[in-house]
């Protein structure tokens, strides 16, 4: 049995690259999500952001893991922007699929915001999933086909959660 997560952190590109590859992540897809047209594309997605749809295996990795990730390779402190990319389609967004995953994204960020590694407080939106409409194939992939494509992703090797303890 498979979950499904979705996140927006800037331009898709960079965060399917690095998510794709991630053990136990079934299927990717990149679209607009968590605005306000319906069938939205590259040139019409209104207040959409850049989402990825993630396909996972809970037995090989859990939604914290992709949680912590997914701030380890975006900057979730810089409002309605990543790198050079400015504007609501570039905003930092969770949206869940269920009200467990709401409440992870919560412990997460306020994990996140207690750790102090990151250079300022989350401003990631953490919203319930609506429509994910899949970006056009030139969009899909789109580094595994352009390798020199840009992108303002990267894993912050300074940027991980330390582990919690398990509780006794």
């Amino acid at each position: 049995m498979t979950e499904r997560a979705i996140f927006a952190g800037g331009c898709f590109w960079g965060m399917q690259d690095l998510i794709r590859k991630r053990a136990g992540v079934v299927s990717t897809r990149v679209g607009y999500t968590g605005g306000d047209v319906k069938f939205a594309t590259y040139r019409n997605h209104g207040t959409h952001a850049e989402g990825i749809e993630i396909v996972f295996d809970p037995e090989k990795t859990s939604y914290r893991e992709l949680l912590e990730f997914f701030f380890q390779i975006h900057d979730p402190t810089t409002p309605l922007r990543q790198g050079n990319d400015r504007g609501t389609s570039y905003r930092s967004a969770i949206y869940y699929v269920n009200d467990a995953q709401r409440v992870e994204a919560l412990n997460t960020i306020a994990d996140v915001d207690a750790s102090g590694l990151w250079p300022g407080k989350v401003v990631t939106e953490v919203e319930p999933a609506g429509d994910f409409w899949e970006a056009e194939p030139e969009h899909q992939d789109y580094l595994l086909h352009r390798p020199n494509g840009y992108t303002c992703h990267f894993v912050r090797p300074d940027w991980v959660l330390p582990r919690r303890e398990a509780a006794e």
